[in-house]
Order: structure tokens, then C-alpha cells, then sequence
């Protein structure tokens, strides 16, 4: 068998995508809840209402045979301000809903930031820009380990960090609200806010038994061609974007080359000696990380003084020699067996991909299944290329989760992007019945948990 016995197979989600009842039971506004809808995108209120139908969807997860659903607690659910008094009903809503896992045999890891700051504190400090932000994520991600951590023992703090590490992304998902969207600004939340992972995750290693880990999107770069530049380019791009924040969260440092570019640049941070000490003390237990696509940067697009988490602003070309999705993200499967052998080879934990899937615009007849042959090809082919690293290059993989697969509204808003194998009847700007309807590739998957990844064949018999 290829796969550990005890494998986690699962699905991945964020609370803002799922949950919707914006407004329920004490919940703040987070900065999300003020985005308006647009000719292609959903405002906030109902996505897919998982917080009345979660049974529904658990349900669904447990006849896949999952055994892990990550998942994202809403910061403004449990904490409406994000500072002062916690909110009862919101934490016991998360209760029963963890308890509801773990009697079907689901395990829980739970996310405690998806880029839905509460509003509050994103208009009262611009967000993780402020240490004020830092304090007050601490402190809530810090409670929430001791609410929960007796029954839930796997733990990311931030989705994606180094999308914190990119321009313009540090600005649309740190609270950020006003300002130059200046390049000190955006080394200065990127620090802040490893600096807010670092706080709870070794207050996590010392206090539980839990295990928590620093998550990436993993941005795996080719250089268009063998000019020296590209290859230079991509490197650097990987070393700043990638491998500076892996490397705090393994060792508890910064890569000296991120220290010379701060310098080279004149770019002057608000750090602590107090905050480099405790840097110094983290660790991960495993790596997570989330793989869609590859990316190709061409040295000649990106002008002179461009920092490298501008570089796929100016420098990203097409991939010429494989395909991509209406969305133009490019499909690579064989770039995801390479990510999990760079990860192995450098830091030698256990790595665990924890979001990876493909997104479609689909739509449903109300009577027959989607037959997304489509989305079985890219999942197989991924899973395949898992396999492979795991026998024949020695890299040890937890699990693979899948993102969306029960179909949410995209991180724009967008519930035309599907990536589930169970459809949500709503778009998206008629909610219809939010009814939940699995396509073909549900059952595909079904076979490929049960034999814990060993039958990965596309065909799909009707007695399935």
C-alpha cells in the first residue's frame, strides 16, 4: 500500500465561503460582510449556508469516507470585535459543529484566519499593519486552543501566509483599509503577521498536545527559458516568496537573504529584539501547504527595482506546453510531485497538502448528474503524482485534502468557479434551493478513500 494506513483524505473550506448567517446569533462584521455584489459575484450574507446545513454536508463527507475537514473559524463569529468580550453563542456553535465531525469519524483541523478580519479592526488599526492587531490575534487564536484543543489536535494559524508576501495581495487580505500600499507597508504586515503565527503556535507546543503548522501557497516557478535572468529571477522569487517563511517556520529564522534585501533597500521595520527571540523558538510539526497551478516568469517583463513579490505582476507568462482551465490557471500535476520533494528534502517533515482542486463553471439540468470528467482527470492525475513522490522518491505525505468539494462561493465571491463533487443548486445572484446534488466525480472519489488511493481509475460503474 502507498499511503499510510492512518492517510487523512478530507475537504477544505473557509467560513466566509460556507457559512453564511452573517448576521446570526451575535456574529460582528467582518470585512467581508460590507462587499457588495457585482455582475459576477455574490455579496457575503448566505454562501452556502453551511452553518443551518452543515449536517447535511457532513453527512455527505462521511459516505465519501473522509476522514478530515479543515476548516476556518470566524474570527468575527466567535470574537464580533475582534478585541473585548468573546461571543458564547458563537463558540458554542463551533462546539456542536466539531462534536458533529468527530461522531462520523471526521477529524477536525481548524483554521484561525482566512483573510476575514473583523471590520472593526481593520477601520479602528488597517488591519495586521498594527501590532494592536497582532495582540488581539493572538489572544483570540490563543483562546480558541484552549476552548478547543482538547478534541481538536491538528491546527493552521493563517491560510496561505505568503499571500502576504505578494503585491497586491498583502493589501487585500491583512484588514488593510488605508494607505500608500507603501513596500515598507507590506514587509511590515508580512512580518506582523508571522510574528501573530508565532505567538500562538508556541504557546500551542507549549501548553497542548496539539500539532499546528505554518500553511503556504506554495508558488512553484519555472523560468520561461534558460537565459541566466530567468533563471535568477525564478529562483530569487522561490528563496523570498516560498522558502523565507518555511524556514521560520521550521528554524525561527529569517533567510539572511531576506535581511540584505531589507538593507539593500533601505527598508526599515518595527521589530523587537523580544520579537526575534521568540521567532527563535518556533517550530512546525508538518508542513501544509495548497497546490493549484504553476506559474512562468519571464525575466524581460518585469522592470528594473521590481521587489520579488512583484514579480508575477509583471513577469508572468504562459506556459506553453501544458494546459489551463477557463480561469487560466495552468495544470501541472507533475509540478505538485516536485513541491512535495523540495518541501522533504529541505525541511525533512512530514508534508501535507491541504487544498488542491480544480474550478469550473458548471451548470445543473435539476434532473441528471454533472458528468465533470474533467475534474476525475485532475484529481487523478494530482493523486497520481502524490503517489509517486510517496514510492518512489521517499517523501512522506499525511494526507490530501481537497478544496470545495462540496461547491463554494470562489475568494472573489464567484459561485459560477466550482470545485466540488457535490453541486450547491444556488448562483450567483438567485439562491433557488441550495439544494446539494453529487456529480460523477463523487463517486469516483468515494472509490479512490476506500481503497485509500490505490484504485484511481476513471471508470465509474452506475452500481457506485
Amino acid at each position: 500500500m502507498t499511503f499510510r494506513e492512518n492517510f487523512y483524505w478530507g475537504n477544505s473550506v473557509s467560513s466566509m465561503q460556507t457559512e453564511g448567517a452573517w448576521d446570526a446569533e451575535g456574529k460582528g462584521k467582518s470585512v467581508y460582510d460590507i462587499k457588495e455584489a457585482t455582475e459576477i459575484s455574490s455579496d457575503w450574507k448566505v454562501a452556502t449556508d453551511s452553518y443551518h446545513r452543515y449536517e447535511e454536508d457532513f453527512d455527505y463527507m462521511q459516505d465519501l469516507g473522509m476522514n478530515m475537514y479543515r476548516f476556518q473559524i470566524s474570527w468575527s463569529r466567535v470574537n464580533p470585535t475582534g478585541e473585548g468580550a468573546f461571543n458564547e453563542a458563537g463558540i458554542e456553535f463551533y462546539d456542536r459543529f466539531i462534536d458533529s465531525l468527530i461522531s462520523r469519524g471526521i477529524e477536525p483541523m481548524i483554521c484561525l484566519y482566512h483573510f476575514d478580519m473583523p471590520l472593526h479592526l481593520a477601520e479602528k488599526y488597517n488591519g495586521f499593519l498594527s501590532k494592536e492587531v497582532v495582540s488581539a490575534f493572538s489572544r483570540y487564536g490563543i483562546e480558541m486552543i484552549k476552548r478547543f484543543g482538547h478534541k481538536v489536535k491538528h491546527w493552521i494559524t493563517f491560510n496561505e501566509q505568503n499571500a502576504f508576501s505578494l503585491i497586491p495581495e498583502v493589501f487585500e487580505s491583512s484588514g488593510y483599509m488605508t494607505g500608500e500600499k507603501s513596500i515598507n507597508e507590506a514587509y511590515q504586515i508580512q512580518h506582523n503577521i508571522m510574528m501573530a503565527h508565532t505567538y500562538v503556535a508556541n504557546y500551542t507546543h507549549e501548553n497542548t498536545d496539539c500539532q499546528i503548522s505554518g500553511m503556504l501557497a506554495y508558488q512553484e516557478i519555472y523560468p520561461a527559458t534558460c537565459h541566466p535572468k530567468d533563471v535568477f529571477r525564478a529562483r530569487e522569487f522561490d528563496e523570498q516568496i516560498n522558502n523565507n517563511l518555511l524556514e521560520a517556520f521550521v528554524h525561527g529564522r529569517y533567510l539572511d537573504s531576506f535581511w540584505s534585501l531589507l538593507k539593500e533597500h533601505n527598508i526599515e521595520l518595527e521589530i523587537e529584539a523580544e520579537e526575534l527571540d521568540e521567532l527563535s523558538k518556533l517550530t512546525s510539526d508538518y508542513l501544509t501547504f495548497s497546490y493549484y497551478a504553476t506559474n512562468v516568469i519571464d525575466h524581460k517583463k518585469i522592470p528594473r527595482g521590481t521587489f520579488p513579490a512583484e514579480y508575477l505582476e509583471f513577469g508572468k507568462v504562459d506556459n506553453p506546453y501544458i494546459d489551463s482551465t477557463e480561469w487560466n490557471w495552468q495544470i501541472d500535476p507533475l509540478g505538485f510531485r516536485n513541491i512535495l520533494n523540495k518541501l522533504y528534502a529541505r525541511y525533512h517533515l512530514p508534508v501535507f497538502p491541504i487544498e488542491n482542486g480544480i474550478g469550473v463553471i458548471e451548470e445543473w439540468d435539476g434532473k441528471n448528474s454533472i458528468e465533470d470528467d474533467y475534474r476525475i482527470e485532475y484529481h487523478r492525475d494530482h493523486i497520481q503524482e502524490m503517489k509517486n513522490a510517496v514510492e518512489k522518491d521517499g517523501v512522506d505525505v499525511m494526507g490530501y485534502l481537497g478544496w470545495g468539494l462540496i461547491d463554494i462561493l470562489s475568494s472573489k465571491g464567484d459561485m459560477r468557479k466550482r470545485y466540488g463533487v457535490v453541486y450547491v443548486n444556488r448562483e450567483n445572484h438567485d439562491l433557488k434551493d441550495l439544494a446539494r446534488v453529487p456529480k460523477k466525480s463523487y463517486q469516483w472519489l468515494k472509490k479512490v478513500i476506500r481503497t485509500n488511493g490505490e484504485n484511481l481509475s476513471s471508470m465509474v460503474s452506475r452500481e457506485e
